[in-house]
């Protein structure tokens, strides 16, 4: 079995039509279908199930694709780390974040120490952050919620308090704390994403002994404080990220810290152990770990 005909059947499996197949390869189809029929007698039963035009992947083809695959990653991982070795002090880094307020003074101060690296964030999309990491397109994860499944590692790595977040009303603006159970009847208004997502407020509200009221349910901070000013709901804010702001939302808005219960979130950073991680990963998930940033 050669490698091209490896690739060359791993692409008919996904598309199951040959000549959308050889299209994608630029190959001929008859060349396409020569390569497969080789394979299958190397391997000495039919990997496809053959309908006139159409062809499905049977249940041999099935095995052979899922150790096929398992063999390409681990080739994939191979490239990697050798590349990696022939280039130990350059490199790049991927992270996928939720919306965190400490990240830009961590990354600014790691990029201080280590100029030569270069980091690429991809905020969170629909897949999740476990498929991110399973399939290898970032290399960790930095989140307010640990990051669970097989092979993943996750480390706290800071911790801060949450204000509550309310609009600057007259039943509000006079105080500086309050329990969570007296706005046991206020509306909510929750990030879907981020750190006091909605799990977060959920376990807060609970423990404080209620269930919010969810009005809505969103991922941009600055419609959530928009909301929040007009007296549609209350929220969560991280301290750190009001006392950056402050100045700016004062005006509009109030925070009042949260006597019982404490309210806190713990952030971290998610990896595989089951992937290679560059030599430039590396340097970054230690510097995350070893709370080298806040030096």
């Amino acid at each position: 079995m050669e490698l091209q005909q490896l690739r060359y059947f791993q692409t008919v499996a996904r598309l199951e039509h040959m000549t959308q197949a050889a299209e994608e390869l630029n190959i001929t189809q008859p060349a396409l279908s020569r390569t497969i029929s080789r394979l299958e007698e190397d391997i000495g039963v039919p990997l496809f199930d053959r309908m006139g035009r159409h062809i499905r992947l049977n249940a041999y083809g099935e095995v052979f694709l899922a150790h096929l695959e398992r063999s390409f990653s681990e080739l994939d991982q191979a490239k990697k780390k050798i590349t990696d070795m022939a280039r130990l002090h350059a490199g790049a880094v991927s992270i996928a974040t939720t919306n965190i307020s400490i990240f830009p003074s961590l990354l600014s101060s790691f990029l201080r120490q280590h100029p030569d690296i270069r980091v690429r964030q991809y905020l969170q999309r629909d897949m999740t952050m476990y498929e991110l990491l399973d399939k290898g397109l970032v290399d960790m994860c930095i989140t307010s919620e640990p990051v669970e499944g097989p092979g993943i590692e996750w480390q706290p790595i800071f911790t801060e308090e949450l204000l509550l977040l309310v609009p600057r009303e007259e039943r509000f603006v006079h105080r500086h704390e309050i329990r969570l159970i007296e706005v046991k009847h206020e509306k909510f208004i929750s990030p879907s994403n981020g750190y006091y997502a909605l799990n977060g407020l959920e376990q807060l509200c609970v423990h404080a002994g209620f269930a919010p009221d969810i009005l809505f349910e969103g991922n941009d901070s600055v419609v959530i404080g928009e909301m929040v000013s007009l007296g549609l709901g209350i929220s969560f804010i991280p301290k750190h990220l009001w006392d950056k702001f402050s100045d700016i939302l004062k005006d509009r808005l109030h925070v009042l810290k949260i006597t019982e219960p404490h309210c806190t979130v713990t952030t971290g950073v998610s990896r595989s152990t089951e992937r290679y991680l560059t030599a430039a990963a590396r340097t970054f998930y230690e510097f995350v770990v070893n709370k080298r940033w806040e030096s």
